[in-house]
């Protein structure tokens, strides 16, 4: 059985509906922790619904936050336990996403997962083994999970921007180069990439704006 994900949310300044941008924190934050995002993208999207879903477990290793599954190096779990958190957190998302394009009415087209470190890791898992594709997934800070299965297992190949600090310490800048090359790889044709200099693990305002070049675009804006 799947777990409802407590989301916080920001209207379109519009006030009508025509995208949605879905925020996924990192380990041991929140929804709320990204979604004041919404402030700076929202003066360019006005038509955009900002959503932010909490991840489904409370975090071991930071006891205010969230987590979308466990991290053995961090919190001391198995790798069973973390497979295992993964593969339920995969089902939450799903359901998360197929509920909100009914509430909301809109098609996967209108749809932009934006990721940050663990959220990032979600979003380039889940996205390309959905029946439909999103308009496009902006990966911050993480890294592409099972990279050996995606070509088998990918049913969509949505655009793919990529974004990482070259001086991040949680992450290695690598995964952004490793994430690219399997994604081309699996027979991706548009993969975007941008390197924040100087950036540690975070969002640098340069790559915040690549990002939103990127959702205008693919959202057709």
């Amino acid at each position: 059985m799947t777990r409802v994900l407590n989301a916080e949310r920001r209207e379109p300044v519009s006030g009508t509906t025509r995208s949605v941008v879905v925020f996924l924190h990192g380990y041991g934050a929140n929804g709320a922790d990204l979604l004041g995002l919404a402030d700076p993208l929202s003066e360019h999207l006005p038509d955009t619904l900002f959503i932010a879903p909490d991840a489904p477990e409370a975090c071991a290793g930071a006891p205010m936050g969230f987590q979308w599954f466990p991290i053995p190096w961090i919190d001391g779990s198995s790798e069973e336990e973390s497979m295992r958190g993964m593969m339920s957190a995969i089902e939450d998302l799903d359901a998360f996403l197929d509920a909100l394009m009914v509430d909301e009415d809109v098609l996967p087209e209108q749809v932009v997962l934006f990721g940050f470190s663990q959220g990032t890791m979600m979003s380039l898992h889940v996205a390309p083994r959905r029946e439909d594709a999103v308009a496009g997934i902006v990966a911050f800070s993480g890294r592409l999970l099972n990279p050996e299965a995606l070509a088998e297992e990918a049913r969509v190949k949505p655009p793919v921007l990529l974004v990482h600090g070259d001086a991040d310490d949680v992450v290695p800048p690598q995964s952004l180069p490793q994430a690219a090359e399997a994604l081309q790889a699996a027979g991706w044709q548009d993969v975007y990439a941008h390197v924040m200099k100087g950036t540690g693990h975070g969002i640098a305002p340069d790559g915040l704006s690549v990002a939103l070049a990127f959702m205008r675009d693919k959202l057709g804006l």
